[in-house]
């Protein structure tokens, strides 16, 4: 049995029967993306994940600790390989950038998850009453930005910006794209036009870069 596979009781009687963690954390994303976090109930995503409300309780305490869960769980598997890869890279930076957006583009509308990236659309529906949610989505958002920041410094000390390059400015502009990105892929922008309008975002640094490339 795998790390991420979580015994349950069943409905009836007799044994405990087992779920994937990660397949159920998939499962209540969709749920949360279709319906939003107010209106999913626990018996609705206890209807979706196939498991009574004991074993709800039981694997993830409550629907709040879910819901945290999930947009973790989505975070770490879809954009921090690509934050990962986009910081530690030495390529230079505008073709690194719109390769960076690029790839963002099919992430967001990657058929396999909700469209648009969940991080930046619980921003957006979480009532300002669920304060441990709203804190942690704003520091999800927070490391994306601080990301962009940091590999901007790089291309700065590399000398491959000029010295009044506004590296905070522009962090924070990369990252109102991606958001802004996210939105148009939820409204279901198709995939070859948001791609296309991510190539121009990379032309925002050439005001501060040397070689524009």
């Amino acid at each position: 049995m795998s790390d991420n596979t979580i015994l349950v009781s069943a409905k009836g009687k007799g044994r405990p029967r087992s779920f994937d963690r990660d397949t159920a954390l998939m499962t209540a994303l969709r749920i949360f993306w279709k319906l939003g976090y107010e209106p999913a109930s626990v018996s609705i995503l206890c209807k979706a994940m196939e498991i009574n409300p004991p074993s709800f309780y039981a694997a993830f305490k409550s629907k709040e600790m879910l819901f945290l869960e999930a947009i973790t769980f989505y975070e770490k598997r879809y954009w921090t390989p690509l934050l990962t890869a986009f910081e530690n890279s030495d390529a230079p930076l505008k073709p690194l950038l719109r390769d960076f957006f690029n790839k963002a583009a099919a992430i967001l509308l990657n058929p396999e998850t909700p469209s648009g990236c969940m991080v930046v659309l619980a921003a957006i529906n979480i009532a300002p009453k669920e304060e441990r949610i709203a804190a942690v989505v704003k520091e999800l958002r927070q490391q994306t930005r601080d990301v962009f920041a940091r590999r901007l410094q790089k291309s700065l000390d590399k000398g491959e910006l000029y010295p009044n390059a506004k590296l905070a400015s522009l962090a924070d502009t990369f990252n109102i794209m991606l958001e802004g990105m996210s939105i148009q892929a939820k409204d279901a922008m198709p995939l070859k036009d948001l791609q296309e309008a991510a190539k121009l975002i990379p032309n925002l640094i050439d005001p501060y870069i040397k070689d524009p490339q």
